[in-house]
């Protein structure tokens, strides 16, 4: 089970899905700071184009970077946004 959010932000949408107790977003998440907080975060990278545009796009981008929460839970560089979030 996964929630997935579209904020419009100025001219542009902070994107994120959220499952368990951790989150998959765009590159306009700080996943340093959710880890001092103890939320596994990853970042996505858009495969296509400068920025992630949907929440369906967020599902098939790459993970750029995770903090340690979500390493520790398997969650690895270049995994695509569903696989990541099936390890939430």
């Amino acid at each position: 089970m996964a929630d997935g959010y579209s904020v419009p932000i100025g001219g542009v949408h902070l994107i994120f899905v959220t499952a368990g107790d951790g989150l998959i977003g765009c590159g306009a998440f700080d996943i340093t700071a959710l880890e001092k907080f103890g939320v596994p975060a990853a970042k996505m990278q858009a495969m296509t184009g400068p920025a992630i545009t949907s929440i369906e796009e967020i599902l098939y981008a790459e993970v750029k970077e995770a903090n340690r929460f979500a390493e520790e839970r398997g969650i690895t560089r270049g995994m695509i946004g569903k696989e990541a979030l099936e390890l939430l």
